[in-house]
Parts: C-alpha cells; structure tokens; sequence
C-alpha cells in the first residue's frame, strides 16, 4: 500500500521543507505555448515535462509537470527555479549533484529524480536548440 505524504514526513524520511515544497512546488503546470518543451519517463517510472519560453538565449519562463513521487516535485521544482532567468550555456551548467545538494534531507535513493529532472530541462534547451 502506498504511504500518504504525512505518512512518509512522519518516519522522517522527508524534512518538513521539502514536505512543504512537494505540496506546493514552484513552477508546477503546463505551458500553452512554450518556445520548447521535452518529456522522459524515468527508470523508476515516474514521468516528467519541460516547459520552456526563451528569449535571446535567455530562460524567461519555465514550468514543469509531473505526477511522481515526492522527489521527482521537489527536483523538478528546484531545477525549474534554478534555470529560470538563466541564459542557455548557464543552464545547461546545471547539475544532479547541485540539485541534490540543494535540496538537503532528500534520501539519496531518490538522488535518480535529480538525474530525471535535469535531463529533461536539457532536452527541452536541446528541443530549442535544435529548432530551424
């Protein structure tokens, strides 16, 4: 049986921060009209989108999407938040390790969603990128 989100903050599993961010990420939704946007499907199953309005190489806006586990919120919500307002070179300098470092308290066997997130935000800078 799966364990709600109370349940999992009560075992200690998670700190209260990210208990909060996973219930209220940042930049959680759809774009309508995105300049790029990218899907993966994780190993674990969970899935995650991109979203992504450029302007002269610069991130103005981004939001991502998911329905996964507690980690695959609270990373896709910090990689969000940290490449919006970056330019593309700065973004792509974004990393799993960074991710993970930041979110401190996430249990390193979730450290796989860092890796989801990240990898997605590259592949929608690659879907700009490689756009005539």
């Amino acid at each position: 049986m799966k364990k709600t989100h109370k349940e999992i903050n009560e075992a200690g599993v998670y700190p209260q921060e990210l208990m909060l961010l996973a219930s209220e990420p940042k930049y959680y939704g759809r774009m309508n009209s995105p300049t790029s946007s990218a899907y993966i499907k994780g190993p674990c199953g969970d899935e995650m989108e991109f979203y992504l309005v450029i302007e002269d190489n610069v991130i103005k806006d981004v939001a991502f999407y998911t329905e996964g586990c507690i980690a695959t919120r609270v990373c896709g919500s910090m990689t969000a938040g940290l490449a919006k307002g970056k330019q593309i070179g700065e973004a792509l300098g974004i990393s799993p390790k960074q991710v993970m470092e930041l979110l401190e308290g996430l249990p390193v066997n979730h450290s796989h969603c860092t890796i989801l997130a990240v990898s997605t935000l590259y592949k929608a800078i690659a879907d700009y990128l490689l756009k005539p």
